[in-house]
């Protein structure tokens, strides 16, 4: 059983509902929930003239190989309702892997860790809510220390506890 840490993100239409629903149909189809943030909100990163977005980072207990999770994620974005548009653009949900146990995977389909994640505080401070000793395994630093180090300066703030 692997321990994947998956970032959630909505921006368009009912953002809350949006997440809760996506997290509904992980656990259904990827695996058992053991994690979850507050959720965030922030203001866009990459493209900024969008609304602003809910975000949140999950840790499942999963079977499934990073291939099968990749697949998985995007079958629920699809059923959801997501349209493929600019990158960084807006979305009815994103659903990024951020980790899989502790593995280096680079590949033009999958990268793990996710490529950016060390730079986005939007998924920084989720993750740091349920690891902050988790250790990146390509920068050899906890996400507290990659907090500490992080310059995005986009606004983010807590937008609900988790129940």
């Amino acid at each position: 059983m692997a321990k994947v840490y998956l970032g959630l993100g909505s921006n368009q239409g009912d953002r809350l509902a949006h997440l809760g629903l996506a997290v509904s149909e992980i656990e259904k189809q990827i695996g058992v929930i053991d994690r979850i943030s507050r959720i965030y909100e922030s203001a866009p990163w990459g493209m900024i003239e969008q609304p602003w977005f809910l975000n949140q980072v999950i840790r499942i207990i999963s079977p499934m190989d990073p291939w099968a999770v990749l697949e998985g994620v995007k079958y629920i974005e699809k059923k959801m309702g997501r349209l493929e548009t600019s990158k960084w653009g807006p979305r009815l949900i994103d659903i990024d892997i951020l980790f899989y146990n502790h593995i280096r995977l680079l590949s033009p389909e999958l990268q793990i860790p996710h490529l950016y994640l060390h730079r986005r505080a939007f998924v920084l401070w989720p993750l740091a809510d349920i690891a902050p000793g988790f250790v990146h395994p390509a920068y050899n630093k906890t996400i507290m220390q990659l907090i500490d180090e992080n310059e995005d300066n986009g606004e983010i703030s807590v937008y609900q506890e988790t129940k």
